[in-house]
């Protein structure tokens, strides 16, 4: 009943991949990452310092990386060691005792390890979504959409997959971040997903995707004062020339809704801006240089 000690396999590449029955893209302001069970019990089944493993790791960890900078939130999905006959339930008839009541063995990869701002949920059941509060911190968030990598592919990662599709959360399974009993388990787990619940893409279209829609995005932030001006304008129901781009535009009439509405607008292309950044400086001209200043971040950060 243990785990089986897993035999080297070749990571799935492209040429893998299987088609997608939807085309769904992931964007980083709907995105939550799911780093799926990733301690030592479940990683020393693998031939150390080969295929799988040696990819999985970088692979998690360069989406990792990438979401920090995104600010796309990171969930880890861990296991208990010592678990009780009664808290393993019916996983004791197929795996017996699980993991042991040692640290080491309940711990995440060292190169994975959780930071300060990370997620850790204890998970009871094949889906992370079981006996968890995953949902409701995907729907607080307010995101849609599941990065899924981890082991295993077929069991958890398809699993957790399945029920984020039917609570109408979008699943992004990331065929070369997930590892599996065999190179047949995981080619099943990536063409079920693609076939039945998910989008199924590489690291790299990940990563490319997030790229993508942020380069659209710098063209949903004002690209010049003269955009400020409009659409603070429209808020007002006046005539852009009719707005001195000095003037204090609260005493001009722009109320903490409105201001809150355009620091969605603009935070939901990227920029790092609250309400108290406009607040604080309620002229079109100030507005304007913070949100230049944002854009060269951005471009900087996230597409460097």
């Amino acid at each position: 009943m243990p785990i089986p000690a897993i035999a080297s396999y070749q990571m799935p590449g492209s040429s893998d991949l299987p088609e997608n029955r939807v085309s769904w893209t992931p964007e980083p302001n709907r995105s939550v990452l799911l780093i799926h069970d990733m301690q030592n019990y479940f990683l020393h089944a693998f031939m150390q310092k080969e295929s799988p493993l040696v990819e999985l790791v970088q692979h998690i960890k360069r989406i990792k990386r990438k979401c920090h900078a995104l600010q796309i939130p990171v969930v880890y999905s861990a296991q208990p060691g010592g678990q009780t006959p009664e808290q393993r339930g019916l996983l004791q008839d197929f795996w017996g005792d699980g993991i042991p009541n040692h640290s080491d063995e309940q711990s995440i990869h060292t190169d994975l390890s959780p930071d300060s701002n990370d997620i850790v949920l204890t998970k009871w059941r094949y889906s992370a979504f079981k006996k968890t509060n995953l949902l409701e911190l995907v729907k607080e968030q307010g995101r849609d959409q599941l990065i899924i990598c981890g082991v295993y592919a077929h069991i958890g990662c398809l699993l957790t997959a399945s029920e984020a599709f039917m609570q109408d959360i979008q699943p992004f399974f990331i065929a070369d971040a997930v590892a599996d009993f065999s190179f047949e388990h995981h080619q099943m787990a990536i063409q079920y997903a693609a076939d039945r619940c998910a989008v199924t893409m590489s690291t790299e279209q990940l990563i490319d995707e997030w790229k993508k829609s942020l380069s659209d995005g710098y063209h949903a932030l004002p690209m010049s004062l003269q955009e400020v001006q409009k659409q603070v304008a429209e808020l007002l129901q006046e005539d852009p020339v009719h707005l001195s781009v000095d003037e204090d535009l609260i005493h001009r009439g722009l109320d903490s809704i409105r201001i809150m509405s355009l620091v969605e607008k603009w935070r939901s292309s990227g920029a790092e801006v609250t309400f108290v950044d406009l607040a604080e400086r309620p002229t079109l001209s100030e507005w304007w240089s913070l949100l230049s200043a944002q854009s060269e971040k951005i471009a900087s950060r996230d597409l460097g």
